[in-house]
């Protein structure tokens, strides 16, 4: 990687390690930075500190910069091969698709184990994609920004009204989930990280090796097809990919929105169009983006906690306004 490319990486990566610090020393008990330090280089467990960093902190610290990186990722796959800046997983349908497939799985089936939330939060953001992107292909003009945003809003207003039925079926389930669907890192346990970890490795690495493709992509489809690209595989993967990747952090932090729809418009702010570098920057920039909303969702408010999407909510709808004000 040359030079100028990697200091926007290296910005990145310092200003995420400053804010995983500062995510695990502040909060109800505030902690230190130096004590920060102890509780990895000179572990007492007799140090109530040292135990609130390790066993609290770090597990969300840890989901954060996971769940983050992984809607950056999917953000910037979608908004490659469909070549619509406004996309996201959010605005698609995705991540309300997920949301109702996990609230159907405890809700209405009684399913609680942790094993199976991704693969019914990437069934239901795939289903919800494949659904939006036909309406949108088949309305007049086909799948343009425009379409695709309204679909995703129609879709998105349909699956809203399946989970307030989901709700009246089973209140006292629904009632456990109510905060879980504003989108939120308290209560995820490294448990459920676990067992979403592989669903976003195998997103990511996805991701990582159509970013060439996608660059190609970019420049219009007559000329990836000159360049021997299968346009239609690519989508194809890429919707993969961008499924595996919702589906991982629908299961560890709800449906967060806006994440994927920022970070990528920033990264290519920072180091120009090659998505062999706005797909790995868009990762640590979301990762940074969660790990920062979630320290203010913890201290804004303090001692009382607001949930991370309302925070990222707060920060994304501006931004939202200003790419549809600039782009169309």
């Amino acid at each position: 990687m040359r030079v100028a490319k990697s200091v926007p990486f290296g910005i990145a990566a310092a200003a995420l390690l400053l804010a995983v610090v500062t995510h695990m020393a502040v909060g109800a008990r505030p902690v230190s930075f130096a004590e920060v330090l102890r509780a990895f280089t000179e572990f007492d467990p007799s140090v109530i500190e040292h135990q609130v960093v390790r066993a609290l902190r770090l597990p969300r610290a840890l989901i954060a910069i996971f769940a983050g990186a992984a809607l950056g990722l999917a953000g910037a796959v979608v908004q490659g091969v469909t070549r619509n800046p406004l996309a996201d997983p959010g605005i698609l349908g995705l991540l309300h698709g997920g949301a109702l497939a996990v609230v159907i799985g405890i809700g209405v089936l009684g399913l609680a184990e942790p094993t199976w939330i991704p693969a019914f939060a990437a069934a239901g953001a795939l289903a919800s994609g494949v659904i939006v992107w036909g309406i949108s292909r088949a309305a007049p003009g086909g799948a343009t920004p425009m379409t695709l945003i309204l679909s995703g809003a129609a879709v998105t207003a349909f699956l809203a009204a399946l989970m307030m039925i989901a709700n009246l079926l089973n209140e006292t389930a629904f009632q456990s989930l109510r905060i879980w669907l504003t989108g939120t890192l308290s209560g995820s346990t490294l448990t459920q990280f676990y067992w979403a970890l592989p669903w976003g490795v195998l997103g990511a690495g996805l991701s990582l090796m159509l970013a060439r493709q996608i660059t190609a992509l970019a420049i219009g489809d007559d000329a990836a097809l000159g360049l021997g690209i299968n346009i239609a595989k690519l989508r194809l993967l890429g919707l993969l990919a961008v499924v595996l990747l919702t589906g991982a952090a629908i299961a560890v932090a709800g449906p967060l929105g806006f994440v994927g729809l920022v970070v990528p418009h920033v990264a290519r702010m920072l180091i120009g169009a090659d998505y062999r570098y706005v797909v790995p920057l868009s990762a640590l920039l979301g990762a940074l983006l969660l790990v920062v909303a979630d320290i203010a969702a913890r201290t804004l408010l303090a001692p009382t906690e607001i949930s991370t999407g309302i925070i990222l909510a707060i920060i994304g709808g501006p931004v939202f306004v200003w790419l549809v004000r600039a782009r169309l």
